[in-house]
């Protein structure tokens, strides 16, 4: 079904690759004006080449942890597309570290891309939205929020955070029919869980395949389907969810 999201501006936050690549292109599809802000300029302009959207397309270099970049960012796509009618919070980082040794700077600088950041990005957004009285907002979690795997230290955390910023902003712009809502993928085919198997034993992808109930991963279109769905009034009484995007994997006993 197309056009569902017709004529609105969509922001994506680490929209350069994977999911966030993917949910732009969708995005697009639907008829929306896509904006991205990256760290990674050079997938960004690739990116926007790939996706051949002409003058319905706009990308910026910046931190999403800094809210000088986001600013800046949405200075320049207002001016192209307007103000922002959907927000996607996707950019986020992988990390192992150790309770024990761990600093409270790397600390700082996971929390600031995985958690922060999503409210950095809703904090700039928010405004217009109430003003229109209208907007959706869709945070990229991670099933990591329910349940974790051993050496990725603090990830659930900072995932779980961001589940529930997902229900606070839900319950706090709601009477702007504003609708904030999380989606948590499993194990999906990105550059960050290639990342994770290559730290591991060579057999842990064919583990994880077996534990899947259909028996393989997701892809990045998959979880943009959901994510467009979300932003679109379609999902028009969604707020304050999280939904699992994971192939039903949460939904097993371990063995």
């Amino acid at each position: 079904m197309a056009g569902r999201i017709e004529g609105q501006h969509v922001l994506v936050t680490g929209g350069a690759r994977g999911i966030g690549a993917a949910i732009a292109a969708k995005a697009l599809a639907e008829g929306a004006l896509v904006s991205i802000i990256d760290l990674d300029e050079a997938a960004g302009r690739e990116l926007l080449l790939a996706l051949g959207a002409g003058k319905r397309a706009s990308f910026t270099a910046g931190d999403v942890r800094r809210a000088s970049d986001i600013a800046r960012a949405l200075e320049t796509a207002a001016k192209m597309f307007g103000p922002v009618n959907g927000l996607v919070n996707n950019a986020g980082r992988n990390v192992y570290a150790d309770p024990v040794t761990m600093t409270e700077q790397e600390w700082e600088d996971v929390f600031s891309v995985d958690l922060k950041s999503a409210w950095l990005a809703a904090r700039a957004v928010l405004p217009a939205m109430k003003a229109a009285k209208k907007g959706a907002i869709v945070n990229i979690a991670s099933l990591h929020a329910e349940m974790t795997y051993p050496g990725m230290f603090p990830y659930a955390a900072a995932k779980s955070g961001l589940v529930g910023l997902t229900r606070s902003l839900a319950l706090e712009v709601g009477q702007w029919q504003i609708r904030v809502n999380a989606l948590s993928p499993g194990y999906v085919e990105t550059a960050l869980v290639a990342e994770f198997f290559a730290r591991n034993d060579a057999n842990l992808r064919e583990k994880v395949l077996a534990a899947h109930p259909m028996r393989r991963m997701g892809s990045p279109a998959e979880i943009a389907n959901c994510a467009i769905f979300l932003l679109s009034d379609e999902a028009s009484f969604v707020t304050g969810a999280n939904w699992r995007v994971d192939g039903g994997l949460g939904a097993r006993f371990a063995g």
